[in-house]
């Protein structure tokens, strides 16, 4: 339970809905007309290569769904905010805060996606700082561009992978093996570029922390442990996933521990199914029409991974995704590495943006896009030369 006195993280976060205003709502409600509008437009006009895309994009958009539903159970079960008060606990200087915070993010992102990350470690990282009287810059901004830097290492660990993955055909094991290079490389330099920019608010000496919160070994713990086991061992986890969370949450509802309506929220269907339908609007696009595949087949590793990072700002990475892996990409690690490293330039990047902006909003934290873009704008071309180079020098590209 919760100490008396201590901030609690108001979850689950409601991805349709940006800083908590109507607005955001509306927009949501909006992203998701515009993408059924282009789904029934594709399947009007290619009905054939519209099927091949949304075959090819459904499983990413339910695994997420399912990761998220998990994260819910285990946010309630306070195994996040448990984990961050024995970091606060642990922690007696403000660059070992830090380096645990990178830790729990990546663990985190790697196993239940970085979304999931966002969503639920984001408050727990802005109250421990706070906790330890130090300030939370660091974790703050480290929360979002850690998370996309963490995402490479597992298929589950972000949308992009999934849909790139359907030309590779790897099983989660060899996926890891393959981009475990790039990953580890991408965060180490995605954390150093973060801490140096940031480091006022780590030159704090921290102040001993409260007691830290014990997690409920039950519903949450089986769920994470058995998406775990899940994304690593089968080929294609998103329907399993998928049932682990609505049983997890169905558990949850039927003791009358939930409300409906806050996994509707959790959830945040209307930014998802929109999401959906431009991606799929896009992959048929990228079948019908060679000129995206003409030109990254005419591409080397780095280019790829350049015009990967652009696509990503100017359409979200999970169009981009389905536009540019439509047909076999000729270097698909290094088109991933452009589009879950270059989403760190801008808002319109990744869903992990919004989710971010609504939870740190509702740890009571102002986080600045103008601030984030910058560090972002540093850290992109120097993770991505980062990940690059491991993928070259471990002879996986």
């Amino acid at each position: 339970m919760h100490s008396a006195g201590q901030p609690v993280a108001t979850l689950p976060v409601s991805i349709t809905e940006l800083g908590g205003s109507r607005r955001g709502s509306r927009l949501g409600l909006v992203l998701a007309a515009a993408g059924c509008a282009g789904a029934a437009a594709a399947a009007a006009a290619r009905p054939g290569d519209a099927r091949a895309a949304a075959a090819q994009d459904w499983s990413p958009f339910v695994l997420v769904a399912g990761l998220l539903l998990i994260g819910l159970v285990a946010e309630e079960d306070q195994l996040f905010s448990a984990a961050g008060h024995r970091l606060a606990r642990l922690a007696t200087r403000g660059p070992v805060l830090f380096a645990g915070a990178v830790v729990l993010v990546a663990g985190v992102t790697a196993i239940l996606n970085l979304d999931t990350a966002v969503a639920f470690v984001t408050p727990v990282l802005v109250y421990s700082a706070r906790r330890r009287g130090g300030g939370e810059t660091a974790l703050l901004y480290g929360s979002l561009l850690l998370a996309n830097a963490s995402s490479l290492l597992l298929p589950g660990s972000n949308l992009t992978n999934l849909i790139v993955l359907g030309h590779l055909h790897l099983s989660g094991g060899r996926f890891l093996a393959r981009m475990a290079p790039a990953e580890i490389a991408a965060v180490v330099v995605t954390a150093a570029v973060v801490g140096m920019m940031e480091r006022r608010s780590l030159r704090a000496r921290m102040q001993v922390a409260a007691k830290p919160e014990r997690p409920l070994l039950g519903v949450g713990m089986a769920a994470v442990l058995a998406a775990t086991v899940l994304v690593l061992a089968v080929p294609s986890p998103a329907l399993p996933v998928a049932a682990v969370g609505l049983t997890a949450v169905g558990v949850r509802v039927a003791g009358r521990r939930e409300r409906p309506a806050r996994v509707v929220e959790a959830l945040g269907l209307p930014l998802l199914i929109g999401l959906f339908g431009v991606a799929v609007a896009l992959g048929t696009v990228g079948r019908a029409w060679s000129g995206p595949a003409d030109l990254l087949s005419h591409l080397n590793l780095w280019s790829t991974a350049v015009v990967a990072a652009g696509a990503s700002v100017v359409f979200n990475n999970l169009p981009a995704a389905s536009l540019l892996a439509a047909r076999v990409p000729t270097h698909p690690e290094a088109l991933l590495v452009g589009l879950n490293l270059g989403p760190n330039l801008f808002v319109t990047g990744s869903l992990a943006w919004v989710l971010w902006l609504r939870a740190a909003r509702s740890a009571g934290a102002r986080p600045s896009l103008a601030r984030a873009s910058l560090i972002g704008a540093v850290v992109v071309p120097l993770s991505m030369a980062a990940a690059l180079g491991a993928l070259v020098m471990a002879g996986t590209h």
